[in-house]
């Protein structure tokens, strides 16, 4: 069965017309059948309209949890959950999800999405799907507690609790530490994002992840963009695109 038609329920624009962009660029076939905003909307919509092959869902709509909409409708395809949080994992897999996403979406992201849904529908039923069996499809995330680093003569560990944030250069990871000290990493910050708590952990750019505890001070930038001052690291000038302001904001205000 190939994937065909999709249904975006999604209430911030920015964040719809940036996942209908990339599953455009992914899967150029498909077709987006609507974008609705909320409860209310979605519901009028499944109850008028062809069954899609797959739902885009963020978790927190206009008007309440998209959760209600399984209360209200059967829905009776597969469902990829969005959100900036990360609360509502478990009970995402009881409503035929397949995976779960975490805001902003990343291309390598949705694109593993999208072979995990295209996987699932050979091998699973799509109605009524067991946690159990979904849950067989996703591995339980244990983030990262501590990095083993070489250190003289042999190694040494490095708490993540103890860093404020990590950052990039020259092409080199780096750990800044709440002693002050700085630490090379041997992952990549694409593999530290993966591996991190986002409950405390945020990648606000391609040069920094940044601990919720570091900030400071959040900083209106030109053209819709965000500057954050770190605790005692005024000197690390750190920008987050107007993309991604909106998930920064609803991840410090949670």
């Amino acid at each position: 069965m190939k994937l065909n038609k999709i249904l975006i329920i999604e209430d911030e624009k920015l964040n719809a017309d940036r996942l209908k962009r990339l599953l455009l660029k992914l899967r150029p076939h498909i077709e987006i059948l609507s974008i609705e905003d909320s409860v209310t909307s979605s519901l009028s919509w499944l109850r008028n309209n062809e069954k899609p092959d797959l739902i885009m869902l963020d978790v927190r709509l206009a008007d309440g949890l998209s959760f209600e909409i399984f209360n209200e409708f059967k829905v009776e395809c597969p469902v990829i959950f969005t959100t900036a949080y990360d609360e509502y994992a478990v009970k995402a897999f009881k409503y035929n999800s397949i995976d779960y996403l975490l805001k902003p979406i990343e291309e390598e992201e949705l694109e593993s999405a999208l072979k995990r849904y295209e996987t699932f529908i050979e091998k699973i039923p799509l109605v009524n799907t067991a946690l159990e069996g979904l849950l067989s499809y996703i591995q339980p995330k244990d983030f990262r507690k501590r990095f083993l680093i070489p250190h003289r003569d042999g190694f040494k560990t490095v708490l993540v609790e103890d860093v404020l944030y990590f950052f990039t250069e020259l092409g080199v990871s780096k750990a800044k530490l709440s002693d002050g000290n700085i630490e090379i990493i041997p992952q990549t910050l694409e593999e530290l994002e993966k591996q991190l708590d986002t409950k405390f952990f945020f990648r606000a750019n391609r040069q920094f992840i940044i601990h919720i505890d570091s900030v400071k001070q959040v900083l209106n930038h030109f053209n819709g963009k965000l500057k954050l001052e770190l605790r005692k690291h005024p000197e690390a000038e750190v920008i987050v695109s107007r993309e991604k302001a909106s998930a920064l904001k609803s991840w410090m205000d949670f």
